[in-house]
């Protein structure tokens, strides 16, 4: 990976790794959340997962000597922590965030998900997908931040990323998974793809990922004995698109799903109001949304 050309240095983005972007289908953004910041983060998951920001069904019961760490052993993630903690809610529209969202987005942005990742060791990875797969943004605009709590390795269960694979803009079809290091049922086929074209994202602590919703994208098994890969993911759009999306089925079919946080700009479909039907829930450690 040529980190030079696709890090974006001191909060500031440059046309050239906007032009990346558009290019490679992600950036990487060193240190852009701060130390003060991780640790609030933490505390925050930590929190969430103690059931100490609302309930969510599966959590399960604690004893009274159970440390931080045996909590998280317990589970792979949450899907929309922020509609029980403020502080994730916050988050979603980090000024640092917003500022590189605005410039390889469009100036009008709104956040659809947040996912709060805590893969223990042990735990398997997430199979090759798009993220246009499972959220129909159709647009090209669909963009995660992926918010780097812990240094993510290769050891721990980083991401790995397919420059470039955002270029046809197309759904690719989902094969049966036979792979042990991902716990999904089906995955994409990148047999296609030179190893050397398939590069791990190992970034430290309180670095962002960006990349687009068509860009292929997995997580290997987390191999060390005990340390965590803590991520923060949340998914953006533009907000000049309708959002056709009915959760995988959960929610009635829709033109256009209102539940949804601006985080810069203006909302040309304010008119319309907003929804709340989302609920966070427990990310099974098997993912199975075949239709």
């Amino acid at each position: 990976m040529k980190s030079d050309h696709v890090q974006i240095r001191n909060g500031k983005i440059s046309e050239e790794n906007v032009a990346y972007y558009r290019e490679a289908g992600y950036l990487i953004a060193e240190n852009l959340i701060s130390k003060d910041e991780i640790a609030e983060l933490r505390n925050e998951t930590n929190q969430i997962f103690r059931g100490q920001r609302g309930e969510i069904e599966g959590l399960l019961p604690l004893s009274a000597d159970m440390t931080d760490k045996d909590v998280l052993k317990k589970y792979v993630a949450i899907h929309f922590p922020h509609k029980i903690s403020p502080v994730i809610h916050r988050y979603l529209s980090h000024p640092k965030d917003t500022a590189v969202l605005s410039k390889i987005i469009s100036p009008n942005v709104k956040c659809m998900q947040s996912m709060l990742f805590v893969k223990g060791p042990g735990k398997s990875g997430q199979s090759w997908h798009q993220d246009e797969y499972f959220i129909p943004t159709r647009d090209c605009s669909l963009t995660g931040a992926w918010i780097a709590i812990d240094d993510a390795t290769v050891d721990n269960g980083c991401l790995w990323i397919i420059p470039g694979s955002n270029k046809p803009s197309c759904i690719l079809p989902r094969i049966e998974n036979k792979d042990s290091n991902f716990a999904d049922v089906d995955t994409i086929d990148v047999s296609s793809y030179r190893k050397e074209d398939i590069i791990p994202v190992e970034v430290k602590s309180g670095s962002v990922v960006f990349f687009n919703g068509y860009t292929l994208h997995s997580s290997l098994k987390n191999v060390t004995d005990d340390h965590f890969r803590i991520a923060l993911v949340n998914h953006y759009m533009s907000a000049e698109s309708m959002l056709p999306w009915d959760q995988d089925g959960k929610l009635p079919p829709t033109d256009d799903l209102r539940d949804i946080v601006m985080v810069t700009g203006q909302d040309p479909y304010a008119h319309k109001g907003l929804t709340d039907v989302n609920k966070p829930y427990l990310r099974p450690e098997i993912l199975d949304i075949r239709k």
